[in-house]
């Protein structure tokens, strides 16, 4: 670059051609050297520039160098740009702009509270919303929105509900993150209530809200709402795209109409790795270990690269279905890296259920011995229920156990084992874990049943 005739229009239109890191630097170098550091038009392109090219600790040495008390616009910038990095340094931004006795506006606190969001402060997000409480941004349904999404995707579901029955008005934006909040703590229940009550208040919902609605359809078995949320995409002509098909496939292969699903499959024009894996988790769910096998092999032959969720999938079928050789051989190519990826804990826990599920229950345990790692409580389960069901009390004696040493406190291990040792017929053994249940003062947990009628699910008396 040209050392000198370098003004405010030339640096502008030079850090918008700029294409490399290394050009930026020398960008850099130059507007210290001709004093146009300070200047708030520059400042704000150079931090986008920043961002673009992965150089965001240039961007905050610049805003180290910039006058006393910089412009807000300035200071919004810097938070945007850094809103994604999963540090607390945007709040860190936002205290010196309060020490340099500048106010926050409307824009300062949306980029704040999506950077709380990847690092689930949640008290921090509680102190920011006194503050837009008190500088009059209460009634901004950007910042609230924004807010209402921190607390939940931090699974703050009261917090969330809360501040939105005080916002004075919402839009579809904060019904579907209410919606979602309740997917995410599980409540999929009250999240297709919440569904209902925002078409009731005159909310018309959106391609976001309808694939949440359809998420909670699928965890929930509430195949009437699904089938009625599809309809509705049709007449109203949506195009069924990635995201949307996915959901309907999930849908409808958790609610076991298989056939349905794949009707939606073969109608996508567009599909990735996540519509498959749709496809094949809902074979696996639905006991159809060698169709599932089937939808691999053609997924692979598609030219579509198979991820952790497919291999999963992929176990929990075989696994399902009896097919102990399919199940070798996929996790061998796992070992040995076939798939660009070496198998986490969750691929070993279903490789042990494939095992132990097919009988095979000393290969089981010395699989489980030759881990890099050692054995999760899910593992053990998998051996328990598989002995249990196989008549091998010795080995599940070991695996009732071990998650004993786990988890001490928790009472249906014990019932396990006492029922393993009256199966054995050691009554003295038996004898001696209840009485570790009594001194210990665990309690069985309780349970229920329940019934959906016209969408409203009846809930049964606990019993024990």
């Amino acid at each position: 670059m040209a050392s000198c005739g370098l003004t405010e229009s030339v640096a502008v239109l030079v850090l918008e051609k700029c294409r490399s890191s290394i050009q930026l630097r020398q960008i850099e170098a130059q507007l210290i050297r001709h004093g146009l550091h300070c200047n708030t038009r520059i400042g704000h392109r150079f931090i986008g520039a920043c961002q673009s090219h992965g150089l965001l600790s240039s961007a905050l040495l610049l805003f180290t160098t910039l006058p006393p008390t910089p412009h807000i616009f300035i200071f919004n910038t810097l938070i945007k740009a850094l809103s994604q990095c999963q540090t607390l340094t945007p709040l860190l931004i936002y205290s010196h702009m309060r020490r340099s006795c500048l106010l926050p506006n409307n824009f300062t606190f949306p980029p704040l509270f999506n950077s709380l969001s990847h690092t689930r402060h949640v008290t921090h997000a509680q102190c920011l919303h006194t503050h837009v409480l008190t500088l009059g941004h209460h009634r901004d349904l950007f910042v609230h929105n924004s807010l209402l999404h921190l607390y939940a995707s931090s699974r703050h579901v009261s917090l969330c509900r809360r501040l939105f029955d005080e916002m004075p008005h919402n839009d579809v934006v904060s019904w579907t993150v209410l919606i979602a909040a309740y997917n995410n703590v599980g409540d999929h229940t009250r999240s297709l209530l919440v569904f209902q009550q925002m078409q009731y208040a005159g909310f018309a919902p959106n391609r976001v809200t309808m694939i949440n609605a359809l998420d909670a359809c699928a965890h929930s078995g509430n195949i009437e709402m699904g089938e009625w949320i599809h309809g509705a995409v049709k007449r109203d002509g949506w195009e069924v795209d990635v995201v949307l098909g996915t959901a309907l496939i999930d849908m409808y292969v958790k609610c076991g109409r298989v056939e349905e699903g794949l009707g939606v499959f073969w109608r996508m024009k567009d599909k990735n790795v996540f519509t498959w894996n749709a496809v094949i988790k809902g074979l696996a769910l639905a006991k159809s270990g060698h169709e599932a096998i089937w939808w691999f092999k053609r997924m692979e032959s598609d030219g579509v690269r198979p991820d952790e969720v497919t291999l999963l999938a992929v176990l929990s079928a075989c696994s399902h279905a009896g097919l102990v050789d399919q199940g070798r051989e996929v996790f061998r190519l796992l070992l040995d890296g076939s798939y660009g990826f070496l198998p986490n804990v969750k691929h070993y826990a279903c490789m042990v259920d494939v095992l132990a599920r097919s009988g095979h229950l000393k290969e089981a345990v010395e699989f489980m011995g030759s881990m890099p790692f050692e054995p999760t409580k899910t593992m053990w389960g998998s051996l328990l229920a598989a002995c249990k069901s196989q008549g091998a009390l010795e080995l599940g004696l070991l695996a009732a156990t071990k998650l004993l040493q786990m988890e001490p406190e928790n009472t249906a291990y014990y019932v396990h084992l006492s029922n393993l040792y009256a199966a054995m017929g050691r009554w003295s053994d038996v004898e001696k874990v209840r009485g570790v249940i009594k001194d210990r003062h665990l309690t069985k947990d309780l349970g229920c049943s329940s019934v959906e009628v016209e969408h409203q699910s009846h809930v049964s008396e606990l019993f024990a």
